[in-house]
């Protein structure tokens, strides 16, 4: 078992604040792990309830709990803070209202131990409690389960965030060569997800459900306007620029509806045109949308210009995919789904 003055197998991040209602089933779901060679790291970012008692009686408990503090300086400096000292090569992300399956850090750390190759490793994950969770975030659980390997995680890294922070494991030295966290006015998370595939991670998600991530009202990714459609678009954009975007002028947009349009907008913004559009909807088929046309699937021909997929309805994504291919389109290469 690891103890202040030996280097711990693995560290856990977990920053934290007002968490005085579920952290301590967050705590117990740690001490339950069959894994034990760990440290708690957990960051109280200014917390005014009894998070910090809970904390500290935790540390008391247990040599392998620490507590630091930031005084309230937000989300990414309390990352930023913990992270830097955490002492193992190896960090799991925690929550403090989440709860970890008991074989969640045995499983993680042994896959990681046998895949070296691999920068990070997600799970499968649950929402709860069930009756709270809508289908918008059943159908975001379940498209993110489904993504198991290096591959598929990448062909859909645009669509939306792959991996709910709180399920990943990583490797330090790859996240602290990203840059680590940084605050950009969009999700932290998902923007390091961006530059650690940018800097060629090799991703993996283990099909066992290994978090139960809280669904509730005041959960960040409902509250904080970082996490809202627009900051995320923007994120992917940010990223695009950098990488499958950089220097085009010109684009296809595959869906003429409400999402095609706003990436419409914030290409605009960029100087980036839209050359044509392609939808399946009849009624726009043959009409000019923002100086372009609407072309039909079957219109739809490679000619050097790059094609960003934004059918926000996951059922037709497949479709225009298909569509796409057929057209004689490769993904990575000059198409990109982004929603």
């Amino acid at each position: 078992m690891s103890t202040a003055t030996t280097t711990p197998a693995l560290s856990i991040l977990m920053p934290v604040r007002n968490e005085e209602k579920h952290l301590p089933a967050a705590l117990a779901s740690l001490s339950a792990q069959s894994f034990r060679e760990w440290e708690l790291v957990a960051v109280d970012d200014g917390s005014t309830d009894r998070t910090h008692e809970i904390l500290a009686r935790a540390a008391a408990a247990d040599p392998r709990v620490r507590v630091l503090a930031t005084g309230g300086q937000g989300l990414v400096p309390a990352l930023n803070l913990g992270l830097a000292e955490c002492r193992s090569h190896l960090v799991a992300r925690m929550d403090g209202d989440d709860v970890a399956h008991p074989a969640r850090l045995e499983a993680q750390t042994a896959y990681m131990a046998a895949h070296p190759e691999v920068g990070l490793v997600a799970s499968c994950f649950q929402h709860f409690p069930r009756r709270r969770i809508g289908s918008g975030m059943l159908g975001y659980e379940q498209w993110q389960n489904s993504l198991l390997s290096h591959e598929s995680i990448l062909a859909d890294l645009f669509v939306e965030s792959p991996f709910v922070h709180p399920s990943v494991m990583f490797r330090k030295k790859e996240v602290l060569q990203a840059g680590g966290y940084r605050d950009m006015g969009w999700a932290e998370d998902y923007d390091l997800w961006l530059r650690l595939a940018a800097a060629g991670t090799r991703f993996a998600r283990l099909p066992a459900t290994l978090l139960f991530w809280r669904e509730r009202p005041e959960r960040t990714t409902r509250t904080n306007p970082a996490y809202a459609a627009h900051a995320m678009r923007l994120c992917k954009l940010h990223h695009l620029l950098q990488g499958f975007l950089k220097g085009e002028r010109r684009v296809i947009l595959a869906g003429a509806g409400l999402e095609g349009r706003a990436w419409y907008r914030i290409l605009h913004e960029v100087g980036i045109a839209v050359e044509a559009w392609v939808d399946v909807d009849p009624k726009k088929i043959g009409r000019q949308l923002h100086g372009a046309p609407v072309l039909s699937t079957g219109e739809l021909e490679r000619n050097g210009t790059k094609l960003l997929m934004t059918v926000g309805a996951r059922g037709a994504r497949a479709v225009v995919r298909q569509s796409t291919r057929q057209a004689g389109f490769v993904e990575g290469c000059d198409a990109v789904c982004v929603a």
